[in-house]
């Protein structure tokens, strides 16, 4: 089950992950699955155990919202919750709904197995994209960044074609620090082999891009590549222009075609970021900004740092 897409509880560009992959693993079984959205009568069909998924922290409304539904509609049966919002904030779940099961983290029994796809016909029809993680967990363990405390032990996939539905056209990955990979040039070679269009949605290192990584993404289909610059760093910058020259150069992508996500509203000051800013757009690439929300269960945009002002805030929304 997941909540009212108007809800913002999901990224409503993607389909929910876990849930597509239990209904593989229960399907394998034999069981019966049905695919709830928001508020479903679910006529007809009597669970025996009800999954529900959690994105952000900030959209605990619309998940709380749905575990009172389906719980009053079928009250003797099970509910289990994961997702983000369930891991990081599982005691503030619990507080109010103790009859429910939290999962904490990844479920290693669904780990490898390809999503029903079948759930999300206009995805799977449309779309077109196999979503996948080509390994958990992050070398970096940032104090702004839900990872460590969600995936705290970093582990990669040799492989990835098992994840790739045979009718898909693109591969969205979900890494959180694919450029951490030891598997790196494996996964790059079965890409080039592939030739499907290839987005690394989370971003990559550039801390721990090289030329020959480099060289191993000019072979893929990637018209679009994703960086980062969170905190202020003279180290920060020189390997974003060295990585940068390298995708220009090697790879041959250009301006609008590399993308660096900017955290702003964090431990920085409105000038630490526009000096991120400008650096960016001094290196000729697109500044994406990122503004920072914190961990724990509180309202949307709520939060505004000490060292930042609501109308600071909203001169880089209107940026």
């Amino acid at each position: 089950l997941e909540a009212p897409q108007r809800s913002n509880l999901y990224n409503p560009q993607l389909p929910p992950l876990g849930l597509l992959k239990f209904s593989a693993w229960h399907k394998v079984q034999g069981d019966k699955v049905y695919f709830a959205q928001g508020y479903d009568s679910v006529e007809g069909f009597q669970p025996d155990q009800i999954y529900i998924t959690s994105l952000f922290t900030y959209a605990f409304v619309p998940v709380h919202g749905v575990i009172n539904f389906y719980h009053k509609k079928f009250p003797r049966v099970p509910v289990k919750i994961g997702g983000i919002y369930a891991s990081l904030c599982y005691e503030h779940l619990l507080k109010i709904f103790p009859f429910i099961e939290v999962f904490v983290g990844i479920e290693n029994r669904v780990e490898n197995i390809l999503p029903d796809y079948s759930l999300v016909p206009e995805w799977h029809e449309k779309e077109k994209k196999s979503l996948l993680f080509s390994s958990r967990g992050c070398l970096r363990h940032c104090r702004f960044c839900a990872v460590p405390k969600i995936e705290p032990v970093y582990s990669a996939k040799k492989s990835i074609k098992h994840l790739i539905h045979p009718e898909h056209t693109k591969i969205e990955f979900m890494d959180n620090n694919f450029t951490a990979s030891p598997y790196w040039k494996d996964i790059l070679k079965e890409l080039q082999e592939l030739g499907k269009e290839v987005d690394f949605n989370q971003g990559l290192d550039a801390r721990l891009f090289t030329k020959e990584m480099a060289e191993g993404f000019r072979g893929i289909n990637i018209p679009i590549i994703r960086f980062a610059y969170d905190i202020k760093s003279l180290k920060t910058e020189e390997a974003l222009k060295r990585t940068v020259d390298y995708v220009t150069n090697i790879m041959q992508l250009r301006g609008r075609e590399i993308i660096v996500y900017t955290l702003f509203n964090f431990i920085d000051t409105p000038e630490d970021f526009f000096h991120r800013v400008k650096f960016l757009l001094q290196l000729g690439v697109v500044c994406f900004p990122m503004k920072y929300q914190p961990l724990e269960p509180i309202p949307k945009n709520s939060y505004i740092s000490p060292k930042w002002t609501n109308t600071e805030l909203k001169m880089v929304k209107d940026m």
